[in-house]
């Protein structure tokens, strides 16, 4: 049954690291830019609601991924509109949109669908599943069944799309001329005013491009992995991309190396529960839930000094006259 358990944390770990790739892409894309990222969980909540309030009315998952893009862009450009446009304070703004969200998912779920904060479960006929639906089991007795179809070709079409999209942006940061500018942006923006391109033009781009994969983030947990929404059901997760965004060393590569670690301690946390170790016995389930986040702190503590951010990140940009 090796071949079982080795498909199952497979196509687990992928299902996982979805959520988590959208919103550090998003905030890599961000930040490479020169603007702070703390946001990144209110725009995931936001998104996740309104995929799932639309889907829920309309019965079109198409419309509600629109709307989780529309919602976590406007997002975005809340964001902008405070610390590009009027240079406030970039941290203190995306904690407000997380803290916005947070209160207000559950204030429209309670107004709208009178459930408690939560939406009405999406139909399944709507929601996303694998492309494949052969390999939705693992094959006993088959490797290539189980790891091959199950872990690797049994997934739907926005986790296949979270990857292509590492090599999407990593082909745009460094390959591209409008990719060069963004960087530039975020390393020394008075050099790029000089060449005549506009600084909060490149920023504000890159924050609808953060609200874009924050949309989808958001959708995928909606529409794919859970079957409504609940109050605060990112459960840190953009906090999670962040670190991993920081582990990463704002590069796309790397980043999805720090995704993907992450994915998989929580898909062993969740095969390790009731487990008994020699020695210890049942390990508590509150400990092993608590496994991925206690990584982030350890990993952040050890490897965040190593890690050198853009040098205009965070600092506002004052064209000189």
């Amino acid at each position: 049954m090796d071949e079982v358990l080795i498909g199952s944390v497979l196509a687990s770990t992928l299902r996982v690291t979805t959520p988590l790739l959208f919103a550090a892409l998003a905030g890599l894309l961000c930040e490479r830019s020169g603007v702070v990222d703390i946001g990144l969980e209110g725009k995931m909540l936001a998104a996740a609601f309104a995929a799932a309030a639309v889907t829920s009315v309309t019965h079109s998952a198409p419309l509600g991924i629109g709307a989780a893009m529309l919602v976590a862009c406007a997002m975005s450009g809340l964001h902008g509109f405070a610390c590009v446009t009027h240079r406030g304070d970039q941290v203190v703004s995306g904690v407000a949109l997380n803290m916005v969200a947070a209160g207000l998912t559950v204030v429209l779920g309670i107004a709208w669908f009178a459930q408690g904060g939560q939406t009405p479960p999406i139909d399944a006929s709507q929601r996303l599943t694998g492309l494949l639906p052969q390999f939705a089991e693992p094959v006993p007795g088959s490797w290539v069944g189980s790891v091959i179809g199950h872990g690797l070709l049994s997934h739907n079409l926005l986790v296949y799309l979270a990857f292509a999209l590492v090599l999407v942006v990593w082909f745009f940061l460094e390959r591209t001329r409008p990719g060069l500018r963004l960087r530039a942006v975020g390393e020394n923006p008075a050099m790029v005013d000089a060449a005549g391109v506009s600084v909060p033009r490149l920023r504000y781009t890159a924050l609808m491009l953060n609200g874009l994969l924050c949309g989808l983030g958001g959708a995928y947990l909606t529409l794919a992995q859970n079957a409504s929404f609940s109050p605060n059901m990112t459960a840190g997760r953009g906090f999670i991309a962040l670190a991993a965004m920081i582990f990463g060393k704002w590069k796309p590569l790397p980043t999805l190396a720090a995704c993907l670690l992450f994915g998989f301690l929580d898909a062993i946390a969740i095969r390790l529960q009731g487990v008994s170790l020699p020695g210890i016995g049942e390990v508590p389930v509150q400990a092993i839930q608590a496994l991925p986040y206690v990584l982030t702190v350890v990993l952040l503590a050890g490897f965040i000094g190593q890690a050198v951010a853009p040098k205009a990140l965070s600092k506002p940009y004052v064209k000189e006259r």
